[in-house]
């Protein structure tokens, strides 16, 4: 009976303490050190940068291949589509149940690795530009290996952005002013846009007075040393921005809990003899099953939820009146004559209206609601 009362009162002595605690306010978070958010900064523009420059090149290698056709740029394009469309679900998954170190690693390891691989095959096709006509499959070959090369490392920069941009700059700014996640998106927002206003342009001018190969040997050298650098860069973020590597260690004991959590809630017992097996189902059910499991189907599920769900839609049926230099428009425009530095320049205008809306975007969103602000953008 007294180890009863004693346990009783330690339990309330225990609450006390629990609400004594919320109680007293809480202690501001430290101040995101400037070396840091810069060190973040400088990494994701060498990352973007790499990812714009490909982006640009890639039309303008698929056509000089095949000068008499879109074919070559339309099959990359939509490659490239498709993988993101099909495989990002995955990535988003991969990207949740993996701590940050690894996450990184494993982005900067498969875009640059993958940028090298799909740029010394065009660096050989380039090279040998009589391969067509004389070795078919291995023209082929290395086609399809820069095609593949290509789509891992558009998803491997897919889930760069979801690091940097979801998770980092969040975690980075949480427990400050909301305009302080405001102004490191547009940051973030503005070194993207930057470098899709500036690649196509340096790229086209060394394609223009320099030529098509010197442009391959750049952008294969350029993802090899950048690399280094980048991992330096981010892994320096992570130890010295405490909060991140807290984050990180919740995210671990989430990863240990849910698979434990989840077995336990799919593990039935019969009870019943002769009921353990389920019935035979037809293949074209166990097809259906498979795919409504799928990590495809499943974060559709979880999109169709959200709130924003339908301005979601509203923005992609908006995306179709809308014009942008992307690859199939790049090598259409190649394809009609148009100098290579002045399709780069086309693009940098038009990444230029979008980095003036990174400046605009803080000062109407501190004026007005973030509603009406889109709104308006609309």
């Amino acid at each position: 009976m007294e180890n009863a009362t004693e346990a009783v009162t330690v339990v309330q002595q225990d609450e006390e303490r629990e609400v004594e605690g919320l109680e007293q306010p809480q202690n501001p978070p430290p101040p995101v050190r400037r070396r840091f958010v810069i060190s973040l900064y400088v990494g994701y523009f060498l990352a973007r940068w790499g990812a714009r420059t490909w982006e640009f090149s890639v039309a303008l290698y698929m056509i000089y291949l095949w000068p008499n056709s879109l074919l070559l740029a339309a099959i990359y394009g939509a490659i490239e589509s498709g993988s993101s469309a099909i495989f990002g679900p995955i990535v988003g998954q991969w990207i949740e149940g993996m701590d940050y170190v690894k996450v990184l690693r494993l982005w900067l390891l498969c875009q640059n690795l993958s940028y090298i691989i799909a740029g010394g095959a065009v660096i050989k096709l380039l090279l040998d530009y009589d391969l067509k006509p004389r070795n078919i499959p291995v023209f082929a070959t290395l086609v399809a290996l820069t095609n593949v090369a290509g789509a891992i490392g558009v998803l491997s920069t897919l889930g760069g952005t979801i690091l940097i941009e979801r998770d980092w700059a969040v975690i980075m700014s949480e427990g400050h002013p909301p305009a302080v996640l405001t102004r490191m998106n547009s940051v973030i927002r503005g070194i993207d846009l930057s470098s899709k206003l500036l690649s196509p342009v340096f790229t086209g001018l060394i394609i223009s007075f320099v030529s098509l190969k010197a442009s391959a040997i750049t952008f294969a050298f350029w993802a090899t040393i950048t690399a280094w650098v980048e991992y330096w860069l981010f892994i320096s973020v992570y130890n010295g921005a405490p909060a991140i590597s807290q984050s990180n260690e919740r995210r671990i004991l989430r990863s240990m809990t849910n698979p434990v959590e989840e077995t336990n809630a799919h593990v039935s017992v019969s009870i019943v003899r002769g009921t353990g097996n389920p019935p035979r189902r037809t293949a074209m059910l166990k097809v259906f099953d498979r795919v409504s499991k799928s990590s495809f189907v499943g974060a559709w599920r979880v999109y169709i939820k959200q709130e924003v769900v339908l301005p979601g839609v509203s923005l992609a049926l908006l995306f179709f009146t809308v014009l942008s230099f992307g690859t199939l428009m790049t090598a259409t425009l190649q394809w009609e004559g148009i100098p290579t530095y002045i399709i780069g320049i086309g693009r940098g205008i038009s990444a230029t209206v979008g980095l003036l809306a990174t400046v605009v975007y803080p000062l109407m969103q501190s004026r007005i609601s973030t509603l009406r602000n889109g709104l308006w953008s609309f």
